[in-house]
């Protein structure tokens, strides 16, 4: 089995929707490249999922919110989630697992990822306390309806949120581009 990309170093693929990125996300990633050379976050392009930002704006913000850490990268992916490793010469894809629930839908994946691609290998890390029930679909969603998200997105994020669901109340608030 290979444990090095195509240059290398110990590269880990972290997939995701990222639709936003939360500190959850961000515990993960910035564990992951504690163990690793290089972390890619694989956002995926997966428009039938009606994702509330686009994928481009999805990579702009965790490139923001990681600026100036040279060990991470950025991309977008679809179709399957092997290939797409296989592509970048990674040797690990990594999982956060939140629930038994999230276990039981992760394991199938990874084993069929396993079937699909021997050589790489699924690690599962766990997210610290305080983002254990978090996730984009409930931080969208209580952020939707004017609850308090401080604390559980990057700043820049809960920025980002406020000013969508804000201009979706109110056309005119929202902001201008020239």
């Amino acid at each position: 089995m290979s444990t090095s990309g195509t240059n290398g170093a110990r590269l880990a693929i972290y997939p995701g929707s990222f639709d936003p990125i939360t500190n959850g996300h961000v515990d993960i990633i910035e564990r992951g490249l504690r163990l690793f050379d290089t972390v890619v976050v694989a956002v995926l392009k997966n428009e039938s999922k009606a994702p509330l930002f686009a994928a481009a704006d999805r990579v702009q913000l965790v490139r923001e919110v990681f600026r100036g850490q040279p060990r991470l990268e950025v991309d977008t992916f679809d179709g399957l989630l092997v290939d797409y490793a296989a592509r970048r010469g990674a040797a690990v894809i990594v999982k956060g697992l939140r629930s038994i629930a999230d276990y039981e839908y992760e394991a199938q994946m990874a084993l069929m990822n396993r079937r699909l691609q021997p050589g790489i290998e699924t690690m599962f890390l766990m997210p610290a306390e305080p983002y254990a029930y978090t996730s984009s679909r409930l931080i969208k969603e209580v952020c939707r309806l004017g609850g308090d998200i401080h604390g559980l997105v990057p700043p820049l994020v809960e920025d980002r949120l406020l000013r969508t669901f804000a201009a979706a109340r109110d056309p005119l608030s929202a902001p201008r581009h020239v």
